[in-house]
This record gives structure tokens, sequence and C-alpha cells, in this order.
């Protein structure tokens, strides 16, 4: 195919709009494979095609291999639920706006449980969606530092920070413990805990520590040294 005719519209579509499409049918298809119950070890550039009903030399005119594949489906899926969960809190009164996140992403999860598996899921270990967790977690957690900042109407500091790497973890350990059934709440239960929990974050004490309790604290003897003395 030369390439006049690999870029004129075909049937009316343009070839822009054909390779969209197409790519969208292969991260389509990768989340299906990757968010199903069953292991993915086996998952295959083939196996991807099959899924989206489009001959292999598709895949490679929008992805290099197998991992950058893996690491676009991850990406696309994080960039669509951060999109929905700011639209959430955007919308929300100050008081109920982390509320409103935690409602949306429990509810997105609940309703397509292949976003939950992909996202939290423990048993996905590949180094990809390893590394991709990572990355994601770092972000929200920059976000969730930039939202306590906007609602305390405080400069960026550690002590925020800390507390943003906090909740992030802990949502994202509480909400995989959920997903294996560990944690057997009603989804609206599971949204009232976690906004709860991470509302009491919000308290301007704990960014507050004055310098004499920190002396304090740095001056306090280490316990293991004083049990280690008895």
């Amino acid at each position: 195919m030369n390439e006049t005719s690999s870029v004129r519209p075909y049937r009316g579509v343009k070839a822009a709009e054909r390779l969209a499409a197409r790519r969208s049918r292969l991260l389509a298809a990768g989340l299906d494979l990757l968010g199903a119950e069953q292991d993915f070890a086996a998952l295959t550039v083939r196996g991807v095609c099959r899924q989206a009903g489009l001959a292999a030399r598709y895949f490679y005119e929008s992805f290099t291999d197998k991992d950058e594949f893996v690491g676009a489906v991850f990406d696309w899926v994080v960039a669509d639920l951060a999109a929905t969960t700011q639209a959430a809190v955007a919308t929300a009164p100050v008081y109920e706006q982390t509320r409103a996140g935690m409602a949306n992403i429990v509810r997105t999860i609940a309703d397509d449980a292949r976003v939950g598996r992909l996202l939290f899921s423990t048993q996905l270990a590949d180094p990809v969606i390893v590394r991709k967790r990572a990355e994601s977690s770092a972000l929200f957690a920059i976000l969730s530092g930039q939202h306590v900042g906007n609602i305390l109407h405080m400069p960026a500091n550690d002590r925020i920070k800390a507390a943003a790497h906090f909740a992030v973890g802990g949502v994202g350990q509480t909400i995989s413990a959920w997903l294996a059934g560990d944690v057997q709440l009603e989804p609206g239960q599971l949204v009232e805990q976690l906004a709860a929990l991470l509302d009491e974050l919000a308290d301007p004490k704990l960014y507050h520590l004055t310098e004499t309790a920190a002396a304090a604290t740095a001056a306090s003897p280490d316990p293991a040294a004083t049990d280690a003395s008895w």
C-alpha cells in the first residue's frame, strides 16, 4: 500500500480516525484480558488481536511490544478514572468532596470489576503493572496533597505530603482487600468508611506540630534501647 492510499479516506473515514478506532479496540481488548479473573501470564499479541478482532499488523501500528501495550492499557484506565473522579470532586461542596471522590472510585470498580482488578488486585504482579501502580500512586498522592492544602489554606509541606502518601496507600490497600473479600462491606459502606477516615486527615492540628513537640519527640528515648536495658 503506497503512502497516498494509506492516508486517504476509506468509506468516508479518515486514516487517523481509523487508526484511533483500532487503537481503542485494542485497549478495550487489553482491559478484557488484563482485568479477567484468570491469570494473564499467557497474554500474547496474537491473543489481544483475536480479542479485538484485528489482524496482528494493526497492533504494531500503535504499540512497539506487549510491555508498551500493557502500560498503555493501564494509563488509559487510570486517566479515565482520574478524570471522572476530578469531575465528581469539582461539582461537590468542599465538605463533601472527599466522599464524592471515593464514591466515584468505588462505584466505578463495583460497576466494572475489570478496572478494580487491573488497578488494585494483588494477583496482578506483572512488572509493568507494578511500575505503573507506583507511578499512579505518586501522582494521586500529589493531587491529594494539593487538595488537603487547598482545604486548609496551607502551602505544601512535608507533613501534608506524608499524609497524602498515607491516604493513597491506605485507600489502595483497603480497596485491594475489599476486592479479595477480606473486607466485606457494601459499596456504600466502603465509601462512608474511607471518606470518614480521610476526613480525619483534614484536621489542621496534624500539620502544625510545634517545635517544642518535635524536639520532645526527637529527645525521647528509643523504646528498643529501653527494653534492652530491663
